[in-house]
C-alpha cells in the first residue's frame, strides 16, 4: 500500500438521485447497495488513521489529477465514526474521526483495514449502524483503499477506466441502469501483487547490458506470461491440426480450442454472441477489413469519414485510401494543448453526410483516454457508424461493447500479453451480415460452383484460408490471465504507477511531458532539452531500460505539438516504481550534463 497522500479535487458532483431509502439496510437484510444509495458525504476526512495514507504528494496540476478512490483527506473535526464490526473473531477496525464541516458531494475514504474485512461488509455495517446516528452519512460516497475490496469509480472525475467504459459488478459487465449513476464494484480478486505478477513473465528475468530488463515499451508490444507460452506449447504438442470439418480427434481438439478462444474474447468484450468476433492479424488488418468491405459498400462521393487528430497511422491511411477511391472526404476533429478531443469541434464536424466515425479509445502517442461513450452517442445521432480502436486500451481499461454501443471494436492480441499476428474485430450482427466478404478462399465458403459462390455467415465469411489457429488459442490464454487478475485491479495499479511516473518525470529540469490530458493511461511521452530522442533511448538501453523513440506511427499528433519524435516509456501491469526510479535516474543524469 502506498504511503503517499493524493491531492484532492475541489468537489465531487452530487448524483442525480441523491435521496435514497435506507430501510433495507437498517432492517439488516442481506442487501448489496448500489453506490448511488450512499452518495454525498463529507468534505474533509481522515488522516493519521492506522493503515491510512500519510505524507504528501505535490499536485500535478493539469498533468494528472487524482483518481477519487485514491484520496486521503485531512481532518478538521472531531465526531468520531466507529467502523467497528461487532463480531467475536474479527479484529476491531480503526475509528475514523469525521469532520463536522460536511458538504454535499464529498467522499469518505476508508483506509486499508485489517485482514478479514470485506469492503462490502464494512459498507453495509457502516450504513446500518450509523445512518441514524450520523444522518449526513445518508448518500455517502465510500472509497476502499484495500486492494481486494469494493470500490467505486466516478464517471465524471477524470478516471481513465470510467471514461467511455462503465465499471461493472463482479457478476458481469452490465451498464448501470438509468445511465449516469454509479455502482459498487466488487473485484472478486486477490489484492494486486506486482511481484507475484512479475514471476509470471519469464522474459523479465533477462539481463540487458548486465542489468535487469525494465520493459517500458508496452504500447508497442507486451510481454507474454508463462501461461500463454505453455498454452502455445501444449497446442503444438497435443492439438495441432487444421480446424473444422475433419473427422479425426486432433481436428476436434484444435477446433474446440480455436472456437473456445473466440468465446473468451466475446465474453471479455461483453459481446452478445461469439459470432460477432472475427479473428484477424491485428488492429491494422481489422480496420482495413472494415474499410475494404463495409466502407466500399457504404461510402460514396460526397460522403464524409470523421477521425481525430490522435489517430495511429493505421486509423488514418485506410480511410485516406477509401476516400481516394470513392471521392469521399476525410475530416479530422482537433485536440487541445493537453491532448483532449475538443468535443464541441467534434460535434460541429458531424452532419448528415457523415457515414463513419473512427477513433482511438487511448492514444498510443499521448495516452489520452477519449470520452468514447459520449462520442459514439453523438455520432449515432447523425446516423453514422462508429469504429472504436481498442489497441491501446484493451489491456488497461474495461471494454464493454454493448455499453459503449460501438458498431465495430478492434484490437491486437500482442497488446494484451498474447502472441503477435492475432487480433479481433467485433461487429454488431446486423453490420457484419450486411458486409461483403473481403477475401476469397477456403473456410469461408458454404458452396462453390463455377457460376456462383455462397458464403458462410459471419464470422467465417471474413476468415478465408487457414487462420492463425495456435495464436488465437494463445490470445484466449492471455485473456484468461487478465481475467484472473481482474481488469479493474490492473487499472487501479497502473494508474497509481502512472501518477507516480508523471510526477517524477515532471520534476526533471528541461523535460517536457507530451500528453497531459486529465484522462490518460499507460503512456509517458516526453522530450528532453538538448537531446535527440534517440540519444535518450540509447542511454536508457545501456541501463537495461527499454523504451520506444520515434514518431510511434502517429506523426500528425506529434506535429500538432511541433515535434517529430518523442521518448515513449509505456506501462503495463508488471512494471514497478523501482523501474520508474531507474528511468528517472538516467534521464536526470542526462539533464545535469
Amino acid at each position: 500500500m502506498s504511503t503517499n497522500k493524493r491531492p484532492i479535487p475541489d468537489s465531487i458532483p452530487e448524483p442525480a438521485n441523491a435521496n435514497h431509502d435506507l430501510s433495507a439496510l437498517s432492517s439488516g437484510q442481506d442487501y448489496v447497495p448500489d453506490v448511488a444509495l450512499i452518495e454525498r458525504l463529507a468534505n474533509e476526512l481522515f488522516a493519521g488513521v492506522p493503515g491510512a495514507l500519510s505524507g504528501a504528494t505535490p499536485s500535478m496540476g493539469s498533468a494528472m489529477p487524482p483518481r477519487n478512490h485514491d484520496l486521503a483527506i485531512p481532518l478538521t473535526g472531531a465526531d468520531p465514526l466507529d467502523l467497528h464490526l461487532d463480531t467475536p473473531d474479527t479484529p476491531r477496525a480503526p475509528q475514523l474521526p469525521v469532520s463536522q464541516a460536511w458538504a454535499p458531494g464529498a467522499a469518505l475514504v476508508l483506509p486499508e483495514l485489517d485482514s478479514g474485512y470485506q469492503g462490502e461488509d464494512v459498507l453495509r455495517e457502516l450504513l446500518k449502524d450509523n445512518a441514524r446516528e450520523h444522518p449526513k452519512l445518508t448518500g455517502a460516497t465510500l472509497y476502499f483503499l484495500n486492494e481486494g475490496a469494493a470500490y467505486r469509480q466516478p464517471q465524471s472525475q477524470g478516471v481513465p477506466s470510467a471514461r467511455g467504459v462503465q465499471p461493472a459488478s463482479s457478476t458481469g459487465h452490465s451498464p448501470i441502469a438509468g445511465g449516469g449513476t454509479s455502482q459498487i464494484v466488487s473485484s472478486g480478486h486477490a489484492p494486486f501483487d506486482v511481484l507475484s505478477v512479475r514471476r509470471d513473465f519469464p522474459i523479465l528475468k533477462e539481463l540487458v547490458n548486465g542489468r535487469p530488463l525494465a520493459w517500458l515499451d508496452n504500447a508497442a508490444t507486451t510481454q507474454k506470461p508463462q501461461s500463454v507460452i505453455d498454452r502455445l506449447t501444449y497446442f503444438y504438442q497435443h492439438e495441432n491440426s487444421n480446424i473444422h470439418r475433419a473427422a479425426h480427434e486432433l481436428a476436434a481438439r484444435a477446433t474446440d480450442a480455436y472456437e473456445g478462444a473466440r468465446d473468451k474474447i466475446a465474453k471479455f468484450l461483453n459481446a452478445s454472441s461469439s459470432s460477432e468476433i472475427v479473428f484477424v492479424r491485428g488492429t491494422t488488418e481489422a480496420i482495413n477489413l472494415v474499410a475494404k468491405s463495409w466502407g466500399k459498400k457504404h461510402i460514396g462521393e460526397g460522403d464524409e469519414i470523421l477521425i481525430t487528430h490522435l489517430e495511429h497511422h493505421a486509423n488514418i491511411v485506410p480511410w485516406q485510401q477509401l476516400c481516394a477511391e470513392t471521392g469521399a472526404k476525410l475530416r479530422v476533429a482537433p485536440v487541445d494543448e493537453d491532448g483532449q478531443v475538443l468535443l464541441n469541434d467534434y460535434e460541429r464536424l458531424l452532419n448528415a453526410r457523415t457515414r463513419l466515425v473512427s477513433f482511438t479509445q487511448v492514444s498510443n502517442a499521448l495516452g489520452t483516454v477519449t470520452p468514447a461513450k459520449q462520442m459514439i452517442e453523438m455520432a449515432h445521432r447523425y446516423g453514422a457508424r462508429v469504429l472504436l480502436d481498442g489497441a491501446q486500451s484493451v489491456s488497461h481499461l474495461r471494454a464493454d461493447v454493448q455499453y459503449l454501443d460501438c458498431d465495430f471494436f478492434v484490437f491486437s492480441g500482442h497488446k494484451i500479453f498474447a502472441p503477435t499476428g492475432i487480433g479481433a474485430l467485433y461487429g454488431k450482427p446486423e453490420v457484419l451480415e450486411d458486409m461483403p466478404a473481403w477475401q476469397g478462399g477456403g473456410n469461408m465458403i458454404e458452396d462453390v460452383t463455377f457460376e456462383k459462390t455462397r458464403y458462410h455467415p459471419a464470422p467465417a465469411k471474413f476468415e478465408a484460408g487457414t487462420g492463425n489457429i495456435a495464436d488465437a488459442v494463445g490470445l484466449g490464454a492471455a485473456i484468461d490471465y487478465v481475467q484472473k487478475l481482474g481488469i479493474d485491479n490492473i487499472n487501479r495499479y497502473e494508474h497509481e504507477l502512472l501518477v507516480y511516473s508523471m510526477r517524477e518525470l515532471g520534476n526533471i529540469p528541461g523535460l517536457r511531458l507530451v500528453g497531459t490530458a486529465p484522462d490518460k493511461t499507460s503512456v509517458l511521452s516526453f522530450v528532453l532539452e538538448g537531446y535527440q530522442t534517440a540519444e535518450v533511448g540509447e542511454a536508457l538501453n545501456k541501463e537495461g531500460i527499454a523504451v520506444r523513440t520515434g514518431h510511434h506511427c502517429a506523426q500528425p499528433i506529434l506535429r500538432r505539438y511541433g515535434l517529430e519524435t518523442t521518448v515513449r516509456p509505456s506501462l503495463a501491469l508488471y512494471n514497478t516504481r523501482e523501474e520508474i526510479d531507474r528511468l528517472v535516474s538516467v534521464v536526470r543524469q542526462l539533464a545535469r550534463r
